[in-house]
């Protein structure tokens, strides 16, 4: 194309975009719902679209002045309420104008009230760009149901501290200073009366409990219909105190039930946090929220004119392939173009703009410098994840658990209280690696972790087996699963076997060591290694993890999630991934408050999978140089 088309493209999407911006509260038009036109009459304002349930109200045959349509009207009609009624302060001009909804907070609107219209709970989870009013606007909303349509509707809003609440008493404040006294519901004049962190709204009996995500049990108890919590990805975890606690114990106070809300809404902080673990919920479905991501470019304030035509066809020309992309693939103009090419700039580099200005739910993501994978790689990973066809326990006919009599005859038996995940059952002829991290007993301890990989130009994880149990029978157990595929490939993560800071000191490492070497004796396709500073035969049940081996086997896993070079197909795992980091020192590990035992699994098969791949190459070249030979 040349530029004159592209400018001529350019201006078809401009107007496009304003078409998408029109929005007038008062007559109805871009407004949410199922709308039916009424008026011209004497007390409405020309031609309105109203909501199609204000029909059936009561009220409607008598509201025939232009006082009692506008109480009537902004009892069912949120977006009319937000413009009549609702004052805030313009983040730009600093003056208090109408509160107009933007395109992004009538998509949220939209969906809220659908599922209230609809008689369902609202649930929500939003990940955000910066200034757009998302904020604002799901206070609002909560404002409009206790100012209007419902009393003894109390509400909690939470932060990750409490000072940061203040921006709603500061939203409730101006709302009601300029609130119209006519369209007034309540009983005496609008105030908001503050008292320990409550908002008491008088002449309504509603309350705002303000509370702080570092102290879950302020609100612990409190009779909530209505929870806003804000800026969740910067809830941090304290020293007894996690996210989950202060989530746990809002969530309990709200009924599942018509006209209550709860709302959690942020910008991104990296993967692997507690808001991006709620998000990946929200997103697959399996939470119950409904998952809102508002991309930068929605923004109508985000875009930067030209003063002539001549600075466009050069920022045209100096566009950059991702540049590129975003006016091939997100069809955005070259006014938004130029806006995210300025402020990108100002940024040191652009993984801090895509957190603070996201194009894409897993842009928001990528802001943090201490993953040791890719979030991009490890969401197209979790592409491959699926539920288990299977659900049960390997077992012995005979009821064995342990010893050399439980690896004959085992099957397999479906429970859905057991433990092993089959994503796919053995093949015939088909090969597998097993690979086991030894977890603690207890329940707060790690989990055990058993996982099945199959063999082959691309390795599948085909089962997996998660849970605490004594190590003894932890051996037998991946010893019978490692059975039941084909007598695969056994190999143990034997630090914890063999560690004489387990518990026991020198009995327990002896005992530990002991387990490994008794099984070899039962299961003799045992993964060994060699014993340092002895000889090539001498060779020790297990994989021992050190620094050294510890990188080497990571780094082999960050590649094969890099190159898509392995299936995984629980999510759970892929979760591990996003929450495995580098630490200042240079070493790696779990997140505070996560795991990494499946993940261990996983680089654990892959590395014994591509060594026993590079020894079978070397053996078939050594029997086709002797063969040449005769």
């Amino acid at each position: 194309m040349t530029f004159d088309e592209i400018w001529e493209e350019n201006r078809r999407r401009n107007i496009l975009r304003d078409r998408l911006e029109h929005f007038d509260p008062v007559s109805g038009k871009g407004c949410s719902g199922d709308r039916v036109e009424v008026g011209p009459e004497p007390w409405t304002e020309g031609r309105e679209l109203v909501p199609r349930e204000m029909l059936d109200d009561p009220k409607y045959p008598s509201a025939r002045d232009p006082l009692s349509w506008a109480r009537l009207r902004c009892r069912h009609d949120f977006e009319y309420w937000a413009a009549k009624c609702c004052r805030i302060k313009d983040k730009n001009s600093r003056r208090i104008v109408p509160f107009i909804l933007n395109r992004p907070q009538r998509r949220v609107v939209k969906l809220l009230e659908a599922d209230r219209r609809a008689g369902r709970p609202m649930r929500m989870v939003i990940l955000k760009a910066r200034q757009w009013g998302g904020s604002t606007v799901v206070e609002m909303y909560m404002a409009w149901i206790q100012a209007v349509l419902a009393t003894c509707c109390h509400a909690i809003v939470c932060g990750a501290e409490k000072t940061g609440t203040q921006v709603v008493l500061n939203l409730y404040a101006d709302m009601l200073t300029h609130y119209p006294e006519e369209l007034w519901e309540g009983e005496n004049p609008p105030r908001l009366k503050t008292s320990r962190g409550i908002l008491q709204l008088e002449g309504r009996d509603n309350r705002v409990y303000l509370a702080a995500s570092t102290n879950p049990n302020a609100v612990r108890g409190v009779d909530a219909a209505l929870v806003h919590l804000t800026e969740a990805a910067y809830w941090k975890a304290t020293p007894g105190k996690d996210p989950w606690d202060a989530v746990r114990a809002i969530y309990c106070s709200v009924a599942m039930a018509p006209m209550t809300m709860i709302v959690m809404e942020s910008t991104a902080d990296g993967v692997g946090s507690f808001f991006h673990e709620e998000w990946l919920r929200a997103e697959s479905g399996e939470s119950g929220k409904r998952a809102v991501f508002v991309a930068w470019h929605e923004i109508k304030a985000y875009s930067l004119g030209f003063p002539t035509v001549g600075e466009a066809r050069e920022l045209w020309e100096r566009m950059d392939p991702y540049e590129r992309a975003l006016w091939e693939e997100e069809k955005l103009t070259l006014e938004q173009i130029h806006w995210y090419n300025r402020r990108r700039r100002e940024m040191k580099d652009h993984s801090k703009m895509k957190s603070e200005f996201p194009s894409t739910a897993l842009e928001a993501f990528t802001s943090t410098s201490s993953n040791v994978f890719n979030p991009e790689k490890t969401e197209i990973l979790r592409r491959g994840c699926a539920e288990p066809l299977l659900i049960g326990e390997v077992c012995d006919p005979k009821g064995q658990i342990s010893g050399p009599a439980c690896l004959g005859g085992v099957r397999f038996e479906a429970d859905p209280a057991g433990g092993l995940h089959i994503w796919q059952l053995p093949v015939e002829g088909a090969s597998y690696v097993v690979a086991v991290d030894v977890g603690g007993l207890s329940d707060k301890a790690d989990w055990s972790v058993i996982a099945v990989m199959s063999k082959g130009s691309t390795p599948e994880v085909v089962a997996q087996w998660r849970g605490h149990i004594d190590h003894d029978l932890l051996a037998w157990k991946g010893a019978m699963i490692a059975t039941y595929y084909n007598k695969a490939r056994l190999v143990f993560e034997s630090n914890t076997l063999e560690s004489h800071d387990s518990g026991g000191g020198e009995a327990s490492y002896r005992q530990g060591a002991l387990i490994l070497h008794e099984l070899y004796r039962h299961y003799r396709n045992l993964y060994r290694r060699r014993a340092p500073g002895q000889s090539r035969n001498c060779r020790i049940p297990g994989f021992h993890t050190n620094r050294q081996t510890k990188q080497m086997i990571i780094s082999g896993l960050v590649g094969a999630v890099r190159d898509g070079r392995y299936i995984e197909r629980c999510r759970e795992a892929c979760d591990e991934l996003d929450f495995y980091e580098r630490r200042p020192n240079g070493s790696y590990g779990a997140r505070p408050g996560r795991h990494d035992d499946m993940l261990m699994t996983r680089a654990i098969a892959l590395h014994v999978c591509r060594e026993e791949t590079v020894d079978d190459d070397a053996s078939a070249q050594l029997t086709e140089y002797l063969a040449s030979w005769g």
